[in-house]
């Protein structure tokens, strides 16, 4: 069974959900009610590492330079644009 709460807003949060719900088609209270249940989840939750510390250096290989390409690249295109 659903019980009643009562929630203050401010404006301009109350007038966001609504657009939000809008643009979703569904009701404001249907909308508050996923945004508290999915917020619940999240505090009774372990943390993202926590989640995915199983995951976390299991994957090997790849190009360790990457990052760097990455820099060289961004520091080229920089230069061209100065030039033109």
């Amino acid at each position: 069974m659903n019980s009643r709460l009562t929630l203050r807003l401010d404006k301009e949060t109350r007038e966001r959900i609504a657009r939000i719900a809008r643009r979703r088609q569904i009701s404001v209270s249907q909308m508050i009610r996923e945004a508290i249940k999915g917020w619940v989840v999240c505090q009774d939750s372990h943390s993202c590492y926590e989640k995915a510390a199983d995951l976390i250096g299991i994957v090997h290989g790849g190009d360790s330079k990457r990052s760097t390409a990455t820099v060289s690249l961004r520091n080229r295109l920089k230069h061209r644009r100065s030039r033109a």
